[in-house]
């Protein structure tokens, strides 16, 4: 029987047929990239980053860098970066209406938008599918009362045009910390010293520290003197401490192979990954042992470390969604397979996603057989032996269908993903990789 049937719209999986474990190396790091690669381009320096593998969304971001003059050349394991020129010159302006194309990466757009506008650079963004209407308020207004022109949202291509001005710019932390590290980026190239003021608690926040670890490894000053009180010196200068650097191995994207070794009937290791990282999807380790899962930690001859997830029996946890959104998808497949009743609170901005996750997440379930109910902002999901065979879209949601497929090695039969090529979003090679652990 074959192992995955690929077809234009769909493919099936017959994971129920084969036996799961084995061993894969941890992809790199998309939130890691992302920052370096701008940090690089914005910088007085060329640099070198060491990334074996991209995806669409990394990709989007390489495209904008150029197209604003950056210089980026793809090796074997490497890029080499020579930085949008101009940036620090007194004497030379950009006078071209730079035309861009963020594809569906909400990262892209939110960093860019604010950059683009501190650099006074006229650009039209082109965004596709859902990220046209994703949010950007209310950073877009905090633009604007800055200084900058934007065209209507909810439109492609986005419009700018001017220069925002540095002062206070006062953000929520409950939508996105995407626009608080746009900001991050771009304030310190402003000529005068500005304040980020963040109101309420910053859902995601370990995303906001891989950003000031990154500013700091480019020797761009921030003070944070209260929690989510960012002060930025103006006039600053991007300058990386190391010419070359190595994007870290992905959590995010780790995290659907370690929760499948704690679904499968043997170990899953996924390898080069740091413990020691500030992605804040590493709590999946945490999260996994609380469902009773097995966990080895072993260092490896790289310096990383090498993660083993142990079948065992599972049983119901308690999960909070704020600062791990993105885990939610695969958390809830572990969930559907736990003894009695997980919960999970926080999780509204699930909704804003490259999707509507919560109710992906319904359907994604209920087609499996699996209960799912939400009540007073919980969603309760109560556990089963095992899976139907199913049908799910994965609705143009990379990690939905991914999740999917970590869904199936539980299922009683084939498992059909239909828009399945969703993952090249992040992980292009997730099904290469996924059928090399079935045997």
């Amino acid at each position: 029987m074959e192992k995955i049937i690929k077809q234009k719209n769909s493919v099936t999986l017959n994971t129920f047929a084969y036996d799961f474990g084995g061993k894969i190396k941890a992809i790199a790091s998309k939130s890691h990239a992302h920052r370096l690669l701008i940090a690089s381009a914005l910088s007085v320096s060329p640099s070198r980053l060491i990334l074996e593998e991209t995806s669409k969304d990394i990709e989007a971001t390489i495209s904008c860098l150029k197209n604003l003059g950056a210089v980026i050349t793809k090796n074997d394991d490497h890029l080499d970066i020579k930085p949008i020129p101009y940036i620090y010159s007194k004497s030379k302006k950009d006078t071209l209406v730079h035309s861009m194309d963020a594809g569906e990466s909400g990262s892209t757009l939110r960093f860019m938008l604010p950059i683009v506008t501190a650099l006074g650079m006229d650009c039209e963004i082109t965004t596709h599918n859902r990220l046209t209407t994703r949010p950007l308020s209310p950073l877009y207004e905090e633009l604007i009362n800055k200084g900058a022109t934007l065209s209507k949202q909810g439109i492609s291509p986005l419009i700018t045009k001017g220069y925002i001005s540095p002062g206070t710019y006062t953000i929520p932390g409950n939508i996105s910390s995407q626009y608080i590290t746009g900001l991050l980026f771009a304030l310190p190239l402003l000529n005068g010293d500005s304040r980020i003021k963040v109101t309420g608690e910053i859902s995601s926040r370990p995303y906001i520290n891989i950003t000031l670890s990154v500013l700091a490894s480019y020797n761009i000053k921030i003070m944070e003197n209260a929690p989510g009180e960012f002060l930025i010196p103006g006039n600053q200068v991007y300058n990386p401490v190391s010419p070359i650097t190595k994007v870290e191995g992905d959590w995010s994207n780790a995290a659907f192979f370690l929760c499948a070794g704690a679904l499968s009937n043997e170990s899953v290791t996924v390898m080069d990954l740091s413990p020691d990282s500030d992605q804040g999807d590493k709590k999946v380790i945490d999260i996994l042992r609380d469902f009773g899962a097995d966990i080895e930690i072993n260092q490896n001859s790289n310096g990383l470390y090498d993660i083993t997830v142990i079948p065992k029996d599972l049983k119901a946890s308690f999960i909070d969604a704020h600062d791990i959104p993105d885990l939610i998808p695969v958390l809830s497949v572990l969930a559907a397979a736990a003894k009695g009743t997980t919960k999970i609170i926080n999780y509204e901005r699930l909704r804003i996603k490259e999707s509507d996750r919560v109710e992906a997440i319904k359907t994604m379930l209920l087609n499996f057989g699996v209960s799912i109910e939400e009540k007073n902002d919980t969603l309760f999901i109560t556990g089963t032996t095992d899976f139907k065979e199913a049908i799910n879209d994965s609705v143009n949601d990379h990690r939905m269908a991914m999740s999917t497929a970590i869904a199936s090695i539980r299922a009683k039969g084939p498992v059909t993903i239909t828009d399945p090529y969703s993952i090249t979003k992040s992980y292009p090679d997730f099904y290469q990789h996924f059928i090399s652990l079935m045997h």
